[in-house]
């Protein structure tokens, strides 16, 4: 996966972040508005292609947890949506790059684990509140 051509986010800020990231290899960007940030690339579901973005992590152990919340929106975010169809992906934390196997939280997980990242971003409360979806929490374990 790593020799291939990447697409980053095409959300100018994010993909500033992202920039930001991968150029200082992860001494600048991992730490995003007072939060942790990783980078997580997935292979695109119809297009084949990597697609990279930056996303708010918290940890449970070993693995690595993020929020597909899309702010709050009616639809999963692409990068969900793509892992969901390959859950085979490549992530950043910090100057740390390693493969991983993504997964959704159960229902038993997921009630123990929205509390953790919604302390991280309170802003995940009022997302959950602005869409009929559940928001999915990923769980991603080092390969």
């Amino acid at each position: 996966m790593s020799t291939e051509n990447v697409t980053d986010s095409p959300t100018s800020w994010v993909n500033e972040h992202i920039q930001q990231y991968v150029e200082s290899s992860g001494t600048k960007g991992h730490t995003w508005n007072g939060v942790p940030t990783l980078l997580l690339t997935t292979r695109g579901r119809t297009s084949g292609q990597l697609r990279r973005t930056a996303l708010i992590y918290g940890r449970d152990g070993d693995s690595y947890l993020i929020v597909a919340s899309y702010g709050g929106s009616p639809e999963h975010p692409n990068w969900y949506r793509n892992l969901a169809a390959d859950p085979d992906v490549r992530v950043q934390v910090g100057p740390d790059e390693f493969a991983a196997r993504a997964r959704t939280a159960n229902v038993e997980e997921r009630a123990r684990l929205w509390p953790r990242m919604a302390e991280i971003w309170p802003a995940y409360d009022e997302y959950q509140t602005k869409t009929d979806r559940e928001i999915p929490i990923v769980i991603l374990d080092p390969a």
